[in-house]
């Protein structure tokens, strides 16, 4: 992973420590497009499963995320897709 990646694994880890946490940075996908940047890691897959979104609705999850990562968010990430599930969740 690249240094954006391990940024956005080690305060996700830290804010929700999750069972299982994927990122895949999907910026090749997105060359010519907005947000693009040579080099890669402006956009992002996410795949987390954390014990802090039992209960929550999906808009309440995807907020708690974005608000951990505010200051990618604001600059070297373009888009992240997220999904964001308790365990035992399909």
């Amino acid at each position: 992973m690249g240094a954006i990646a391990d940024a956005i694994a080690a305060k996700l880890t830290t804010a929700f420590s999750p069972t299982r946490l994927e990122i895949v940075d999907d910026s090749h996908r997105h060359h010519g497009h907005a947000g693009h940047r040579e080099g890669g890691e402006s956009h992002f897959n996410l795949l987390i499963e954390a014990q802090a979104f039992a209960g929550k609705a999906r808009v309440a999850r995807q907020r708690l995320i974005f608000q951990a990562l505010a200051e990618e968010m604001a600059g070297p990430v373009h888009a992240l897709s997220i999904v964001a599930k308790a365990p035992g969740e399909a």
